[in-house]
């Protein structure tokens, strides 16, 4: 199963762009001004762990230096 890149909605139009998709059994993630660049790839469990702590807030202290 593989899907298109989809922008998330907070992705400001200029520096700040993170694109996702499905790829195979794998999450991809990649900055779209470098479309070119690394992808990240995640199982979707680790995915879903990663968005379970988002939620609560658990890496909130990443945001600022």
């Amino acid at each position: 199963m593989n899907s298109e890149w989809i922008k998330a909605t907070a992705s400001d139009s200029g520096s700040d762009c993170v694109e996702m998709r499905r790829h195979g059994d794998a999450v991809e993630v990649r900055d779209s001004n470098d479309p070119d660049g690394s992808v990240l790839r995640f199982t979707p469990s680790e995915l879903a762990a990663r968005l379970d702590g988002a939620r609560k807030h658990e890496f909130d202290h990443l945001l600022h230096g």
